[in-house]
């Protein structure tokens, strides 16, 4: 059984079709990659599987059980961390306090154990501090736990980004252009943590990314979307020789 699994899935803005008959299969483990124009709707299916949007058609179902319906915390908690493509983090908290705010959604000492600060309690922060130190160690980042996130450079916000996202122990991430803004060091930098991570995990990730030479030597099954319709699925070297790839949306220099 795939881990997540999309079919027909198409989505209206009004009268305008903005995904027409999405399918995908997830696979655990493997890397996948969402390649298009701008305006494609690429960030749009990430919306639409994550629970911020629901499709006006198809299904979508996370280890064979439907989360159509479902809010985006609730699909989080079962298994999708995702980024985004413009940075969400929040102004005046901690680079630990971000990782930490996520893994909240794993506690279980509820309302009573908050409140008269029980053993359960302390021991469930203890964990869950424990952990976020770890996801910043791994990052390279936990000499900043205590820095506003807002005072750190773009390419480590990116990585705090990343780093609440994995507190939640996803079962796939998703990364929605997760070098866009960055230099062409910290790019290089971004690549290595994508990778760290995927083998220090084993998680399955799926990727929206502009930078070509990026998604081709990371993804092994890239999705090539135009005006909301996938008009191309393969590998890296299928979709850099695909005709319709090519006419659409790469062009000689991107391939060159």
């Amino acid at each position: 059984m795939p881990l997540l699994q999309v079919e027909n899935m198409t989505h209206y803005f009004g009268g305008l079709r903005a995904v027409h008959d999405f399918n995908l299969q997830i696979e655990p483990g493997r890397i996948y990659g969402l390649i298009g124009p701008n305006g494609a709707g690429k960030t749009t299916i990430f919306n639409l599987i994550t629970g911020i949007y629901q499709p006006t058609e198809g299904r979508i179902r996370l280890e064979g059980q439907d989360i159509v319906g479902l809010q985006p915390y609730q699909i989080a908690s079962r298994g999708i961390g995702r980024t985004f493509q413009n940075l969400l983090l929040w102004r005046h908290m901690t680079v630990l306090e971000h990782v930490k705010m996520a893994r909240y959604s794993r506690l279980t000492y509820g309302l009573i154990g908050a409140f008269l600060g029980t053993a359960k309690r302390h021991k469930e922060e203890a964990e869950a501090e424990k952990k976020a130190y770890q996801l910043l160690e791994l990052f390279g980042i936990a000499q900043l736990a205590s820095q506003n996130v807002l005072n750190l450079p773009y390419g480590a916000q990116r990585r705090v980004e990343m780093a609440r996202a994995l507190s939640m122990d996803p079962k796939i991430l998703f990364l929605d252009e997760p070098t866009a803004g960055m230099n062409p060091e910290e790019l290089i930098q971004m690549l290595k943590v994508i990778r760290k991570v995927h083998e220090e995990f084993g998680l399955a990730i799926f990727l929206i990314e502009h930078r070509l030479k990026m998604v081709m030597e990371l993804c092994e099954t890239i999705q090539t979307l135009v005006f909301g319709e996938v008009i191309a699925n393969g590998t890296p070297e299928e979709t850099q020789n695909n005709p319709k790839v090519i006419d659409a949306y790469l062009g000689k220099e991107a391939i060159e």
